[in-house]
């Protein structure tokens, strides 16, 4: 879905959000954005529910109930948002932590029960982020891809679990599955947390992806790829390449993915029309007593469900 395009100072950011189920038998992904036109201020939160484990499907919904609904309380003012956002951001990923654990302490099924977070925050042309897990950030910037935030998976954290005494080295480095969380929200101490309180400051043609890693089963040069022939073009044009980029692969075990696209222009600059295939879909879902709207825009030609 394209989202309304938030003008700063100097920059109009255009979003589009895409979710997909691929072949896992439900939806464990949840995500949602707010950029309302005119207002300096803009947000994306997405969760991933622990695959394989109990009720990923809830613990992504609770995680981004409760981080949107701390940065929506927060963000009413920016220049009060901003000097206090790597707290609030820290705290905001704390208190789904423990809604997560609360949760699960009630309901013996559920036990295990986890959900990655990552979370941008941007206020003008600054972006300030909150990750645990392994969802990626990325920054499209003069036709590279790079990775914004931290890869909290064993294959990338090493050094953190030898110096920590967590694991000897041997260990770590011939560890059976690398991909292994090292840090979740689960309920427990969170163990890593990547939090920016430091902004990076964004430009104009900047592309933005805020992801599952659903969308790694597309390597970065892929990905890349995909924003180098496509970054002349709206978000929406950009999600609905990633999402048949994902498709054309046709892979049997396809994990859930779900991302949100931010496009930064210079203001003033022409932006382009949103593709006329799109189509948006809207279902709600329900985590404990609060109720959040989860946007996806779908193509007519998907193979997938949403």
């Amino acid at each position: 879905m394209a989202g309304p395009m938030t003008q700063t100072a100097d920059l109009t950011y255009e979003t589009s959000m895409s979710i997909d189920q691929g072949r896992r038998d439900r939806q464990e992904d949840a995500v949602v954005s707010d950029f309302q036109a005119g207002f300096p201020c803009g947000f994306v939160v997405l969760a991933d529910g622990m695959g394989g484990h109990a009720a990923g499907d809830v613990a992504s919904k609770i995680v981004v109930t409760e981080v949107f609904s701390e940065l929506k309380l927060q963000s009413g003012d920016p220049e009060l948002l901003e000097p206090q956002i790597g707290d609030i951001l820290r705290r905001a990923a704390e208190c789904a932590n423990e809604c997560v654990g609360l949760y699960a302490s009630t309901r013996a099924n559920v036990a295990g029960m986890g959900a990655t977070l990552v979370a941008s925050v941007f206020i003008e042309d600054r972006l300030y982020w909150v990750s645990v897990g392994d969802s990626p950030l990325y920054l499209f910037r003069d036709g590279v891809l790079t990775r914004l935030n931290e890869n909290h998976a064993l294959e990338s954290q090493i050094d953190f679990l030898v110096n920590n005494g967590i694991m000897g080295y041997e260990e770590a480095l011939n560890y059976p599955d690398p991909s292994c969380l090292t840090s979740v929200l689960i309920g427990d101490d969170i163990p890593q947390m990547d939090c920016r309180s430091m902004p990076l400051r964004i430009r104009h043609d900047d592309i933005l992806i805020v992801a599952s890693d659903g969308l790694q089963f597309l390597d970065d040069a892929q990905i890349e790829g995909v924003l180098r022939f496509s970054r002349k073009r709206s978000a929406d044009d950009i999600s609905a390449a990633l999402m048949r980029e994902i498709h054309k692969l046709d892979d049997p075990d396809q994990d859930n993915v779900s991302f949100c696209v931010i496009k930064a222009v210079q203001e003033g600059a022409k932006m382009s029309e949103p593709p006329a295939e799109a189509v948006t879909h809207s279902s709600m879902h329900q985590a404990g007593n609060k109720t959040i709207t989860i946007l996806a825009k779908v193509s007519r030609s998907g193979a997938g469900t949403a």
